[in-house]
């Protein structure tokens, strides 16, 4: 079971940072112009720069500079659903929530961590 998430082709990884980044900063990281795409989970702050899904015209843009939790957890890709509250979710979609960090773990380096996010474990 161990292996249920790893990446098809092997990703290294720089350890991970806990930099304060705010709401806004999170906000203009969303991939527009070629800059950075920052994705949070659970205040948690994953660099998605280089993949394509998650720049602008990409499946999942929608996730792009926010806090994608609620999202995540629920398999939704509307944007109603991209939000960071997470804690009324049922115990299937917080554990699909757990299951999505574990998945970007193994692929996206950590940037550092949403400035006041209580949302966290």
């Amino acid at each position: 079971m161990s292996g249920k998430f790893e990446p098809k082709v092997p990703v290294q990884l720089n350890p991970p940072k806990d930099d304060p980044i705010s709401v806004e900063e999170l906000a203009k990281a969303n991939g527009a112009d070629g800059g950075k795409c920052y994705v949070a989970i659970k205040g948690i702050v994953y660099d998605v720069t280089g993949n394509k899904a998650y720049q602008p015209g990409g499946s999942y843009h929608v996730f792009a500079g926010k806090d994608a939790s609620r999202a995540l957890g629920k398999t939704s890709t509307k944007a109603e659903d991209v939000r960071p509250d997470w804690q009324d979710l049922d115990d299937k979609e917080k554990s699909t929530l757990n299951d999505w960090i574990t998945f970007f773990s193994k692929r996206y380096n950590v940037v550092g961590k949403v400035e006041g996010a209580t949302n966290m474990e």
